[in-house]
């Protein structure tokens, strides 16, 4: 079968990108540079006073917006015991196990503060962009002042004059809204009918004005853009389209850089770096895709991870057609239990950017999902939204491609085995890094 009949047979699959082109660091990627990168991560710097000021979770690290990398060896050995539970929850299991080498770590965005997810980094970002740019227009805030200041009557005052919209599937909508809001900007997110009840109920407390509509993620995006269009003194968050969206997402790379460093854990020929990115639009994991190409070249291998109904950016990526061919043209619903990746068509922006960079994408499905949450918080003691564990079916992938003996070759396997071989990566697996990015559900209900 191609993939494309695998997508439409809704059949779990992995897809290798043949354009992938090793790049060096800082080398510019479809003309964009390192500089873009570091001016987000400059303008995160110049707002910590805000930041700080404005939410007290983020009070204690003055103000910088981060989450933890954690080390989830008793997830990997799940993973490579491979229980006889497994099978009921619809896993495909041998007795050999997976063969999962190297470290594997979580990356808990669940745990970034004011959204509570990746989207944290992105929506925050172009929020705060827009606020210094209308400030520093109206000649009351300098690049050398102390942005401390703007959190103030003065400036909520004067943000409220404007609107700022963006339509979401829930937590790109969290991130603006609860961040918008706060500086003081009139905030409406259109959310799509895939967006889950508690998301709207936490905007709606915080005087976020919630439009709904029946449609799925693209309908909220067109009509919040067309509203937002007939405003001039609106700006929408397009997050098809937004640059600000996806180097906020970069600055990423940045922190885990360090991190990694802290542990003592190197990234290069000897040591590679494996990221399973949930996928949704593009945009996060496009723009961390872009962030650690410009830190570590082409010793970082970037898999994006997307549900079997609404496989978006692989569809987009594989025939060539980018965000001009949606889910539901193949007779994919689109539907999943994975409400922040509930995308039918992707970023022409992020396709057109991932074109010679990212090393793949898979399917999954909802039932695996379900139990790698399940799992995680059983074994790790973390709470993640469906949608963050996406990523897990990619690390279980690869490992039972690396197992030497007694595996059965299945499409996604054998595609596994094609990339690792290609890349000659066999020799290094034992010192391999493998980072599962956990992209949300720091602010669910218990």
């Amino acid at each position: 079968m191609t993939v494309l009949e695998q997508l439409e047979s809704r059949q779990e699959t992995l897809w290798i990108n043949p354009k992938l082109r090793p790049v060096q660091p800082r080398d510019p990627i479809n003309g964009y540079g390192f500089v873009y990168m570091k001016a987000a991560q400059n303008r995160f710097m110049r707002f910590l006073p805000y930041i700080a000021s404005a939410f007290p979770e983020t009070r204690e690290k003055k103000g910088i917006i981060e989450s933890p990398l954690i080390e989830i060896a008793a997830v990997k050995d799940w993973m490579n015991s491979q229980g006889a539970d497994n099978e009921s929850q619809g896993v495909n299991t041998d007795s050999q196990g997976a063969g999962i080498r190297g470290r594997v770590f979580l990356k808990d965005d669940a745990r970034l503060p004011i959204a509570g997810s990746i989207k944290a980094r992105g929506g925050i970002h172009e929020v705060l962009k827009i606020a210094e740019s209308l400030a520093q227009s109206a000649r009351m805030l300098k690049p050398t002042d102390n942005y401390g200041i703007i959190d103030s009557d003065r400036f909520r005052d004067f943000y409220s004059g404007y609107t700022i919209q963006v339509g979401s599937t829930g937590n790109l909508g969290i991130s603006i809204g609860r961040s918008a809001a706060r500086l003081g900007f009139r905030a409406i997110v259109h959310m799509s009918s895939d967006a889950r009840q508690w998301k709207k109920d936490l905007l709606r407390s915080e005087g976020v004005i919630i439009k709904e509509y029946d449609g799925d993620y693209s309908q909220a995006v067109a009509q919040g853009r067309r509203e937002s269009e007939a405003d001039e003194r609106s700006f929408f968050v397009d997050d098809e389209n937004s640059e600000d969206l996806f180097f906020g997402y970069s600055t990423a790379a940045m922190r885990v850089s360090v991190q990694l460093r802290k542990l003592g854990i190197p990234v290069d020929q000897d040591h590679p770096l494996f990221l399973y990115l949930p996928c949704g639009v593009g945009g996060a994991p496009g723009g961390i895709t872009f962030g650690f190409k410009q830190m570590f070249g082409r010793h970082v291998h970037c898999f994006f991870a997307e549900p079997v109904e609404a496989p978006c950016m692989l569809l987009g990526m594989v025939s060539g057609r980018h965000e001009k061919i949606c889910v539901q043209d193949i007779g994919l619903s689109g539907r999943t239990v994975a409400d922040g990746l509930a995308v039918g068509r992707p970023s022409g922006f992020v396709c057109r950017m991932m074109e010679e960079v990212m090393s793949g994408a898979f399917t999954v499905t909802d039932e695996k999902m379900l139990l790698y949450q399940k799992k995680v918080e059983e074994l790790a003691g973390l709470k993640l939204e469906p949608s963050a564990c996406a990523g897990f079916a990619g690390l279980y992938g690869l490992g039972k491609a690396a197992l030497k003996k007694g595996c059965k070759d299945s499409i996604v396997e054998s595609s596994w085995k094609e990339y690792i071989d290609k890349y000659e990566l066999e020799k290094y697996m034992d010192q391999a890094t493998h980072i599962v990015w956990g992209t949300g559900g720091g602010l669910m209900p218990e």
